[in-house]
C-alpha cells in the first residue's frame, strides 16, 4: 500500500543536475539552447509547486554533455549523495540520455544496501520546448523518489532510470533510440512501475534492503581497464588479440552471437586461451537485447567457458561493464573478481 503525503510528513527531494538536454532552454535572441537554473524549476514546471514535498536543487559545474561521461563524475555523484543520504527521502538525477544507462549501471554497484530511491532521468526534448518529454519524466521521478510504503519504507529503494512513464531497474537498462521518447527498454527484466493515471508499482521485482536500517556503503574506488569486443563476421586475428591481449586492459567484455556463441576457428580459440593464460578476466555477454547467454549449448561455447570464460547469463553490457569497474576497484585478484562475477550482486543478471 502506498501512503498519501500530507504537508506534515512532506518528502525532501534533491534535483541533482549533471547535464543533457532536460535543462536546456532556448535564448531568445541567440535562438541557442543553452543551461537553465535550476533553482528556478518552479518558474519552467509549475506542476511542481503542487507536490507537498520540498524540491532542492543541485547543479554540477561544469555541466557535463553525456558523451563527455567518465568515472569522476560518477564519484561526484556517489559523494554527494553520501554527504546528503539523511536528509532526503530520495534522489533524482538529472543526465544526458546516451550514457544513463552506463551511469545508472555502474552508480548501483557502488551503493551497498541502498535503502532510498535514486531515479535517473532527462528528456529527448528540452524543458523549454511545447513538446518536451522532460516536464512528465521529471514530474513522475519525484513522486516515484518521494513514495512510501505503510511502513514509512521507499517503495523503490533501488538505483532506476524512468523513462516514458516507463519505471527501469538501472543496471538492467539499455538506450534503444535515439529520436522516439521511449529511448529506454529493459529487455531481459520487468518493470519497476508503469505511470498511467496512476503509478503501478510492480512490487515482487522491486529489490528491498536486507536491514531499512542500515548505513550505505560507497564504494567509489573504481577499476576501469576494460574493453569491449563485439564479435561480427569477417573480424580478424589481429583486432580480437590487440584487444583481448592487449596490456592495457585487466578485462574484456566479448558480446558474442545469439547464447552466447562464437567463431570455432582455431585461431579464435588460440586468443581466448592466450588471454586465460595471461589472467584476463573474459565476460561472455550477448548482442541479442533481450535473451541470456548459455555457454553449455554449443561447442564453441562449451570451448570459451573451459577456457575459463565467465558467463555473463542476460547482462546488459552496461550492467556487465558497471559490475567489472566495481569488482575490479574491490580487488586486485582477477580470480576474486572472476568468483564475484558469477554472484547476483544488485539484480542485475537472471540465473
Amino acid at each position: 500500500t502506498i501512503r498519501n503525503m500530507t504537508r506534515q510528513d512532506r518528502a525532501s527531494i534533491p534535483l541533482i543536475y549533471t547535464g543533457g538536454t532536460i535543462g536546456m532552454k532556448e535564448d531568445p535572441i541567440e535562438q541557442t539552447l543553452k543551461p537553465f537554473d535550476f533553482s528556478q524549476i518552479l518558474a519552467e514546471v509549475p506542476e511542481l509547486g503542487k507536490f507537498a514535498h520540498r524540491i532542492d536543487s543541485y547543479t554540477f559545474t561544469p555541466l557535463i554533455d553525456s558523451s563527455d561521461v567518465e568515472p569522476k563524475l560518477w564519484v561526484s555523484i556517489a559523494d554527494l549523495i553520501e554527504r546528503k543520504y539523511n536528509e532526503y527521502d530520495g534522489f533524482v538525477i538529472l543526465h544526458g540520455t546516451d550514457t544513463m544507462a552506463y551511469s545508472a549501471s555502474v552508480l548501483s554497484f557502488m551503493i551497498e544496501e541502498l535503502t532510498k530511491p535514486i531515479i535517473f532521468t532527462g528528456s529527448q526534448l528540452p524543458i523549454g520546448s511545447p513538446r518536451t518529454d522532460g516536464k512528465e519524466n521529471l514530474i513522475s521521478s519525484i513522486e516515484i523518489a518521494a513514495a512510501k510504503d505503510e511502513a514509512g519504507h521507499a517503495v523503490v529503494p533501488e538505483v532506476c532510470i524512468f523513462f516514458d512513464n516507463m519505471l527501469m531497474r538501472g543496471n538492467r537498462t539499455t538506450k534503444i533510440n535515439s529520436d522516439n521518447f521511449r529511448a529506454f527498454r529493459s529487455e531481459n527484466y520487468p518493470l519497476l512501475a508503469e505511470a498511467g493515471i496512476n503509478i503501478r508499482y510492480n512490487s515482487s521485482a522491486i529489490l528491498s534492503p536486507t536491514d531499512w536500517n542500515a548505513t550505505p556503503v560507497f564504494h567509489k574506488n573504481l577499476d576501469t581497464r576494460v574493453s569491449i569486443l563485439k564479435l561480427h563476421p569477417g573480424i580478424t586475428p589481429q583486432v580480437v588479440e590487440h584487444i583481448l591481449c592487449g596490456n592495457e586492459s585487466r578485462a574484456v567484455i566479448l558480446e558474442t552471437y545469439g547464447a552466447g556463441n562464437a567463431p570455432s576457428k582455431q585461431w579464435f580459440l588460440d586468443l581466448i586461451h592466450k588471454a586465460s593464460e595471461m589472467g584476463k578476466i573474459i565476460v561472455n555477454v550477448t548482442q541479442c537485447l533481450a535473451g541470456s547467454v548459455n555457454m553449455d549449448i554449443y561447442a564453441t561455447g562449451k570451448r570459451l567457458k573451459d577456457e575459463g570464460v565467465c558467463s555473463g547469463y542476460d547482462s546488459t553490457s552496461e550492467g556487465a561493464l558497471g559490475k567489472l569497474f566495481y569488482l575490479m576497484g574491490d580487488s586486485e585478484d582477477n580470480e576474486t573478481v572472476k568468483s564475484r562475477l558469477e554472484h547476483i550482486l544488485r539484480g542485475e543478471i537472471s540465473k
